[in-house]
This record gives structure tokens, C-alpha cells and sequence, in this order.
């Protein structure tokens, strides 16, 4: 573990007094070793700073991984946690006992600031609130190549039949594979049952709770199964790229931003390895939703992680005052100037910057009106099986179908839930 050894107090910046009343303090700060996620926590303490004289922080990094996992486990449990540290969102915030270990941050001003589909996945089932996000959130679903659709009139589809009608038209008229999968990466195979998590909960509201209680599987409810069905028909379909079992990842975003292929399944983290290998390119590529099973259609989404505030930690007006300021235009500006735009934020009143990449902007309506997001599953439920990338290489290869695809998986989610001791597995 490494201390980055300084404390980060006002000096160049101008100096504006918050109107939380803070004396000087040393604020302890626990972070996660990726290096955007240092910057950023570098960045908004040293703004912080500069608006309450006498606050500094005291930075420490942990390492990533189950090394760090259990080190934050370790430190909430023995009551030694930094005053305020960074961790997951989603169903693994279960796993730290939040309404033991952490502080609720309902009564935060501006909590109602933040979108419900975030707090959603750092709530606990009485309705606590316990983190703030510190990032922008990532989008799933398919990355198109915007020249293409302007040159053969597309629309963007919102339903699967507009989707598969798109990609008829590509093959007819093009020599460009209509969908792009890359299954040397098996990960990638995942894309399409992931994404699609939104159609699934505007079918079936309570799957999440239920498929951790065992009371639903994929393989009997006919819009979980759905998901592998998508991934069946489009290898069906004969619209999949000729090598997709040796492409890989950065094959499929080479081939989706040169318009070798137009649709590619994929997070938007695929914008940030598109900016860096084929920059000449980054105006090219756009992103949609899945589509979706009717017209309700809408964005999956993978939620930022947050800063949480223990019960065991020190200076607590102070941190209260610093996760407040984090959740406002303010501190959206901060990370922005610190990493760049790369995703929309979950915090109601939050900008992008007018150059923002056009396939961050295309994510933006989604978020704009509530209820046309919804987080992925992972961060619902804490069941994920192991083997869901081998299973959906099967099925999206046509070595097996949809059905015996979400059969295969209801049986390796269920290893895994005993294994996490939940009930009723």
C-alpha cells in the first residue's frame, strides 16, 4: 500500500469559504490504485481545499483487486477505515454491512441531486443511502458506425425488429459485416446479455430481487431468456463478421470505427481505446441502446463507484460537508477537468463540455428523462455465474441455443449463491 506522502491544502486557487462552518482538520482518504481514480480524488480534495481554508487530506492508496477488498473489509472491520474511502457501487456494497459499518447520507442536500437509478445500487432495503458518486457512468449497448447510417438512411432502432431490419439493409446493400462480436476476447461475448438487462426489468420490474432469491431464472421467464435468444439470432442471422471467433476487442473497435463492420456490442469505455489507437476516427462511431422487446426502450447502464463515509471514521461534518460539495456542478467540472468527459453523470444539473465525443452525447437523453436507465444486473444482485462468458460464446457461436444456453446458466449462478451463502439457494 502506498501513501502519496503530502497533503493537499489551499495555495493557488482563489479562496472561497463554504458555507459549512469547518475548522482546520486532516481528513484521512482511502482510494483505489487506478490512476483516473487518483487523479480525480486528487483533483476534487484540492478544490475542496482551496474553498474551506484550514481542510487538507491525507491520500492513501490501496491496491486493487481481492488484496484491496479485503483490506477495506479488514479496516470497517476493526474500526481503523480512513474518514472517507472509495469503493464498488452495486450488490458488492453488501458485503461491507453497510448498515453496520457505514454512515447514511440521506440527509445530504443534495442527495435528492442524484439520479435514482444510481442510489438504487448504494441504498440498503431501508432505504439508506450510504454513497456518492465520484466518476461517470459507463453505458452497454451497441456502438454503430454513423457514416453508414447516413449514407443508407437508417434510423436508429428502438425496437429488435428495427434492429434486424437495419442490419438486413446492411448486408444487401453493403459488403460490411452487419454486427461486429469478437470471441477471442471471450468477455465481449457477454455484451448483448448484459446490455439488454434494461428490456428485462421494464418486462419483469422485481427479476433482480427474485433471481437473488431464487425465485426466478433466466431459462423460465420469457424476457430473461430473451436476452439469450438476441444472441442466438444474430448468429443465426449470418450477420456476424467472418473471423468473430479469433477477432478480438480492439479488432471489433478498429472494425466498427472504420466502418469495416457497423454495429458492435459493446460498453463506452470503447470510446477511450477508439481516442487513443484510431483518434481520426472518434466522429465516426456513435452508440444506441439495446433494442429493446417493445417500446419501452432504454439505456443498461454500469454505475460510477462512490466514496462512503464509516461509522468508525473521524472529522465527519467535514467529510459530510466534502461528499455533498462532490455531488454538484462544481465537483462535476473538477473530475471533467481532471480525466476528461468520457460518460454522463448521474448527478441532476451536471454538464458535459460542448466538444464532448458524439457517442457520449447519444447516451445523454437517456438520461435526461427518468426511467430510461436502468443499472445492470451486477449491480442488483450479487449472483453473476462464473461461466456466463463460456455459456454465451456457445450460444453466440450457435454450439448451443438460447434455452439450453440460460439453462447451463441458472445451474452456474446457483454454484456461486451457495458459495455466497444466500437463502433459499
Amino acid at each position: 500500500m502506498k501513501s502519496l506522502g503530502y497533503t493537499i491544502a489551499a495555495s493557488s486557487f482563489a479562496l472561497t469559504v463554504s458555507s459549512a462552518a469547518v475548522n482546520a482538520q486532516e481528513v484521512s482518504m482511502l482510494v483505489g490504485s487506478n490512476p483516473d481514480t487518483v487523479a480525480i480524488a486528487e483533483a476534487l480534495t484540492a478544490a475542496y481545499s482551496a474553498n474551506n481554508p484550514g481542510v487538507t487530506f491525507d491520500i492513501e492508496i490501496r491496491p486493487g483487486g481481492s488484496e484491496g477488498d479485503n483490506l477495506v473489509k479488514t479496516r470497517l472491520a476493526t474500526g481503523e477505515m480512513a474518514d472517507v474511502f472509495e469503493n464498488n457501487s452495486g450488490a458488492l456494497l453488501a458485503a461491507l454491512r453497510p448498515s453496520l459499518t457505514l454512515e447514511p447520507l440521506n440527509d445530504l442536500p443534495n442527495m435528492d441531486k442524484l439520479l435514482e437509478s444510481y442510489t438504487s445500487t448504494v441504498s440498503d432495503a431501508d432505504g439508506n443511502i450510504y454513497g456518492v458518486p465520484w466518476n461517470m457512468a459507463v453505458g452497454g449497448g451497441i456502438i454503430y458506425h454513423r457514416p453508414t447510417y447516413e449514407e443508407l438512411g437508417l434510423e436508429i432502432p428502438t425496437t429488435w425488429d428495427e434492429f434486424m431490419a437495419n442490419n438486413a439493409v446492411i448486408a444487401e446493400q453493403t459488403d460490411k459485416a452487419p454486427i461486429i462480436q469478437t470471441y477471442r476476447d471471450t468477455w465481449t461475448s457477454q455484451i448483448v446479455f448484459l446490455a439488454d438487462y434494461f428490456n428485462v426489468q421494464a418486462a419483469e420490474p422485481g427479476f433482480a430481487e427474485a433471481f437473488t432469491a431464487n425465485e426466478a431464472k433466466f431459462a423460465t421467464t420469457p424476457a430473461a431468456l430473451r436476452s439469450f435468444e438476441k444472441l442466438q439470432e444474430i448468429h443465426d442471422s449470418g450477420y456476424l463478421n467472418e473471423d468473430y471467433a479469433a477477432a478480438t476487442y480492439n479488432d471489433g473497435l478498429r472494425m466498427v470505427a472504420s466502418g469495416e463492420g457497423v454495429h458492435y456490442p459493446m460498453l463506452t469505455v470503447g470510446f477511450n481505446a477508439i481516442k487513443q489507437n484510431h483518434p481520426e476516427l472518434l466522429q465516426d462511431v456513435g452508440i444506441f441502446a439495446q433494442p429493446a422487446n417493445s417500446d419501452a426502450n432504454g439505456l443498461t447502464v454500469w454505475m460510477p463507484d462512490s466514496y462512503y463515509m464509516p461509522k468508525s471514521g473521524g472529522n465527519k461534518e467535514t467529510v459530510r460537508d466534502f461528499l455533498n460539495w462532490v455531488a454538484t456542478p462544481e465537483g462535476c467540472e473538477t473530475i471533467v477537468e481532471a480525466v476528461g468527459a468520457n460518460g454522463p453523470f448521474v448527478v441532476q444539473g451536471c454538464t458535459l463540455p460542448d466538444d464532448v465525443l458524439p457517442g457520449v452525447a447519444e447516451m445523454l437523453p437517456y438520461f435526461a428523462e427518468e426511467g430510461r436507465t436502468a443499472p445492470a444486473l451486477e449491480f442488483l444482485s450479487p449472483v453473476k455465474g462464473p461461466a456466463l462468458e463460456q455459456i454465451t460464446v456457445e450460444v453466440g457461436s450457435g454450439i448451443r441455443d438460447a434455452k439450453s444456453g440460460a439453462e447451463l446458466y441458472d445451474r452456474d449462478v446457483a454454484k456461486q449463491a451457495k458459495q455466497l451463502g444466500l437463502p433459499n439457494w
